[in-house]
């Protein structure tokens, strides 16, 4: 087992459309964790000129600039957190970002079959690009840091922690080094202070949960052109799930 040193800076890698605003309040729920909601969404609002859902209040809510974002998550934690859980979006990570400020981190990849999330997404957005799923930027994430980092990168399905979240959970912290919290399970509904303020467009559904959702499994119809990007991310995809938690 890797020795990691405390405080541990967790960065969890998704694309849209998974369980991960679950998993943040899965964390948060650990007395000893402090979460961070997309740190880097402003800056990439303002490089992309994205018309997002309340972009101007997303902007004006947080750091647009990278380097200060880096600075800030790697900086003290709050009194007596030694778990820093950051919540990132594949796809706000830009090229201009230069990843070595992430080096130390541990870093969990948080995957999702591309037919559930483009279906899953196209309820929010009226046309789903292959960027703004993540899922190419979200390999070259993993592998990235499968070189580069200290310590290992770990990879866990979405749908494998909601079959058996405790099991799983436990795998997970088990695999960055840090011990499982029985707290993890369960979470009050409503929305929580380590929101993004976007999470009153997006969080409605987590917003009334107490704990992840049962597992049941979901037929899925896309249209042509839906089924023509699930193609074109299932690559992505199926070299990350060779790797995953089980």
């Amino acid at each position: 087992m890797t020795k990691v040193e405390f405080p541990l800076r967790l960065s969890v890698w998704s694309g849209p459309r998974n369980i991960s605003t679950a998993m943040m309040r899965s964390f948060s729920s650990r007395s000893d964790c402090h979460p961070v909601d997309e740190p880097f969404y402003a800056y990439y609002l303002t490089q992309t000129g994205l018309q997002h859902p309340m972009r101007d209040e997303i902007i004006a809510s947080q750091s647009s600039d990278w380097k200060t974002v880096i600075s800030q998550i790697n900086g003290a934690l709050p009194h007596k957190k030694s778990v820093l859980y950051l919540k990132h979006m594949t796809q706000h990570m830009l090229p201009d970002i230069e990843l070595e400020g992430l080096m130390d981190h541990t870093h969990c990849f948080l995957i999702r079959d591309p037919r559930l999330v483009i279906a899953s997404f196209s309820e929010k957005m009226d046309r789903v690009s292959a960027e703004a799923t993540g899922f190419k930027r979200q390999l070259e994430l993993y592998r990235y840091f499968s070189k580069q980092a200290a310590i290992r990168p770990v990879v866990i399905e979405g749908e494998d922690i909601q079959k058996n979240p405790g099991k799983m959970l436990e795998r997970l912290c088990e695999a960055c080094n840090l011990p499982f919290d029985m707290a993890m399970l369960s979470w009050k509904a409503g929305p929580l202070p380590e929101d993004g303020i976007w999470g009153a467009h997006w969080y409605n559904a987590v917003e009334k949960s107490t704990g992840f959702s049962a597992y049941s499994e979901k037929k899925v119809v896309l249209s042509a052109e839906q089924e023509r990007l699930a193609k074109e991310l299932e690559p992505f995809y199926q070299e990350l799930k060779a790797h995953k938690l089980t």
